[in-house]
């Protein structure tokens, strides 16, 4: 009987492990659009944190 669980695990086991990390890459992708408005977003928190240092700095 453990022979047959064996070699249900020997099979079953990487077709999950591929559906597993298939479905990983597929619900981890960006769009292009959301991208570009993280980098966007970023840019202009560096340049606001850039220009309250200046401020700071003037002082």
């Amino acid at each position: 009987m453990s022979g047959g669980w064996w070699s249900l695990m020997t099979i079953l086991g990487p077709i999950v492990l591929a559906v597993a990390i298939a479905w990983a890459l597929l619900n981890n992708r960006r769009s292009k659009a959301a991208e570009d408005r993280t980098e966007a977003a970023t840019r202009q928190m560096y340049a606001e944190q850039n220009a309250e240092d200046k401020a700071k700095e003037v002082r």
